[in-house]
């Protein structure tokens, strides 16, 4: 699902004009990506987690010259779904 299918589903769904609901979805996005910027994880009850998660130093290869590369540690997004979310995915969702 594209964010243009959210947004023509709940403005199909609520009766609000798709524009209003496109700034909403644009704005949340927003919210949470300057939250994590600024070092603080979101938390959404019922829905999950983004949190910011630390990799740690490692050695990683460039195979074309065959080199050893050092990758420095770094923080990276990532979602946490909650229990809800995970249970319902695992309860609906057929195993391909």
């Amino acid at each position: 699902m594209t964010k243009a299918e959210i947004v023509s589903n709940i403005s199909d769904q609520l009766g609000i004009d798709k524009g209003d609901v496109q700034a909403t979805v644009e704005k949340f996005m927003e919210e949470v990506k300057g939250s994590l910027e600024n070092g603080e994880n979101v938390y959404l009850r019922g829905f999950g987690s983004f949190v910011i998660k630390t990799r740690a130093k490692k050695t990683g290869r460039n195979i074309s010259k065959n080199t050893a590369v050092i990758i420095p540690a770094h923080n990276i997004p990532a979602f946490k779904p909650a229990k809800i979310f995970m249970n319902g995915v695992k309860s609906k969702v057929a195993v391909k």
